[in-house]
């Protein structure tokens, strides 16, 4: 045993069995535990939040698989220690290089990837919490198998917790119990690796002779004194945008811009902060303002081609506004709401009217037959069913209370009545 090593590095699990949470992905019958079990690995682009087990992934199939690992991090490696792990993987059979944060290369770092992937010199596994889409090159990413995390669970977390005293010989000294563990789970915001170090940390702040009863008040007092022993390697990141996002979606353009403000003295990625503002601009206030979307769109260019130190002028400019919009989230539950339609009912048939009818065949079979096409009715209307028959009346898009979508609602009302309750 060796206290040393934070808990959640001496937990890291060596085998998919162990691994809490991603069945989707590593539960038996899976793509990625297939792919494992066959020994045929791609190179492959793990995305996902923060602590949900990317690194514990790329682990695991090194040691299942019995290959050699190298690991370099984004942050502080380059294309020089890139060509150094590809020269030293080619004399070998077969290596995985595991890039964290991958989406910190630029396109240069990326290429110097291409060839020895294309080649089969390693195995690439990337850890991103970005899209990939956004972030990786499409030469690379059409290279890569994309396989997404999600976020782990408050069940999942609970069992992290208690995986740790039964299996840790370091809190296996103690007599614990956890009897609240609200705080434990939303200070590390879902972040296991997190978790395990704050609930270590607060093991070793409390231990006494007696019982150890870990109670979310505890948790707090130890966590607000000690915070900055367990938020390190850029943690606090995720704290501060969340921070910056709710700010905005408050209508508080103050809070905003001082969130802003210690994001931008703290170096981070200029793109980082206009990709945030353009999802809020749609996720948060759609409709209710239209061009809160096109402001943040020009922002995301502008201030990709300026950078800083000028681009925090146009970063303020987009902020403030958005936190001072008018906002509806009417639209991300509209698409919520569809997709949760099409995972309970599957594949619903198009309605013959308005399929599409290229061929002979199709039009006797009478697709499309009955269309009527909108331009030729007056107000550039005409009433018609376009959902399948079992949605018929569903409603999945509300419009907000806000001026904007309350014309929005006056005008689908004045064309649809009663049929989706306007």
């Amino acid at each position: 045993m060796n206290s040393a090593i934070p808990l959640a590095e001496r937990l890291r699990p060596e085998n998919l069995d162990d691994l809490v949470g991603q069945e989707h992905l590593t539960g038996k019958g899976s793509i990625l535990r297939n792919a494992i079990d066959k020994g045929l690995i791609p190179s492959m682009l793990l995305w996902g939040p923060p602590g949900v087990g990317k690194t514990t992934i790329a682990n695991i199939v090194a040691h299942t698989l019995q290959l050699p690992f190298y690991q370099l991090s984004a942050i502080s490696s380059g294309v020089k220690d890139v060509r150094e792990v590809i020269e030293v993987a080619k004399a070998q059979s077969r290596a995985i290089l595991f890039i964290d944060e991958i989406h910190r290369f630029n396109k240069g770092q990326q290429d110097a990837l291409l060839g020895a992937v294309e080649k089969g010199t390693i195995t690439l596994i990337g850890a991103t919490t970005e899209n990939p889409s956004f972030e990786v090159n499409a030469a690379l990413l059409s290279r890569c198998q994309v396989y997404v995390l999600k976020a782990l669970s408050e069940e999942a977390l609970v069992q992290l917790l208690h995986q740790a005293m039964q299996k840790d010989e370091y809190l296996q000294q103690y007599d614990i119990e956890l009897q609240e563990t609200t705080a434990l789970i939303n200070i590390s915001g879902g972040d296991a690796r997190k978790l395990l170090n704050l609930f270590e940390l607060v093991v070793q702040a409390s231990v006494t002779d007696q019982k150890l009863v870990i109670t979310d008040k505890l948790v707090m007092d130890i966590a607000q004194k000690r915070i900055a022993l367990y938020d390190k390697k850029g943690e606090q990141h995720y704290d501060i945008i969340s921070a910056f996002i709710k700010s905005m979606r408050g209508s508080d353009p103050n809070g905003a811009v001082y969130w802003l403000a210690r994001m931008i003295e703290g170096g981070e990625d200029v793109k980082f902060i206009a990709r945030r503002m353009l999802i809020f601009a749609s996720e948060d206030i759609g409709n209710a303002n239209a061009n809160a979307l096109l402001l943040a769109n020009a922002t995301f260019d502008a201030v990709t081609k300026i950078g800083y130190p000028e681009a925090r002028i146009i970063l303020s400019q987009c902020a403030t506004y958005l936190a001072s919009s008018a906002k509806s989230n009417a639209s991300y539950a509209a698409i919520g709401a569809a997709l949760q339609a099409v995972q309970q009912y599957g594949d619903l048939p198009v309605p013959l009217h308005i399929r599409n009818a290229p061929t002979k065949l199709m039009k006797n079979l009478d697709y499309g037959k009955g269309y009527k096409y909108a331009h030729s009715f007056e107000g550039s209307f005409a009433e018609q069913e376009y959902l399948p028959e079992m949605l018929s009346g569903t409603a999945f898009y509300e419009p907000g209370q806000n001026a904007r979508e309350e014309e929005l609602r006056r005008f689908l009302k004045a064309k649809w009545k009663d049929k989706y309750g306007y």
